[in-house]
């Protein structure tokens, strides 16, 4: 005799597929193109080191003609912070690629809707800065280039924590 009960399978299939949602969608499509460009980053980064040094080093003298908020977008010591850019440039790549690989896989779950991706994306976001800060200083997490990175940071993770909702174990 026949099951008229339809098993759980049956009910997966059965069930219309939950959709993904636009804001969950948007935020992830934003995600990739930041990787891709986290990428390029940390290469450019890495392959530049040397000569952003020598940049840096010979544009030192021109700084103290520039405006103040120039000056502040530089940090307190910009020929050491590019000093250790470069004596860092290996782990600091390393450590970028990484972050935009666990960024990247952290998106795509979300996209499956699994609320894993989330702690996953964000510890993508975390590693980038904590390294900033372990390999190159505190100047890293100061100044306008350091408070936009944490608004950054904070707002994606702010609005992918909105869509925690929409998402399964």
């Amino acid at each position: 005799m026949a099951d008229i009960n339809p098993s759980s399978e049956q009910k997966d299939f059965l069930e219309e597929p939950q959709k993904l949602p636009s804001t969950l969608n948007v935020l992830t499509i934003l995600t990739f193109i930041g990787c891709g460009l986290a990428l390029i980053g940390s290469l450019w980064i890495f392959f530049k080191a040397q000569d952003s040094y020598d940049m840096t080093v010979a544009n030192q003298d021109k700084m103290e003609k520039m405006p103040d908020w120039v000056r502040n977008m530089q940090g307190p010591d910009p020929v050491g912070t590019a000093r250790k850019v470069l004596d860092n440039k290996v782990p600091i790549l390393l450590l970028g690629l990484v972050a935009t690989a666990l960024c990247l896989y952290g998106a795509i779950q979300m996209r499956k809707l699994k609320k894993t991706g989330f702690g996953i994306y964000t510890i993508g976001e975390i590693l980038p800065l904590l390294s900033g800060y372990l390999f190159i200083g505190e100047s890293t997490l100061s100044g306008m280039r350091g408070v936009f990175s944490i608004l950054f940071v904070a707002l994606f993770v702010i609005l992918y924590a909105t869509q925690l909702k929409y998402m399964k174990k």
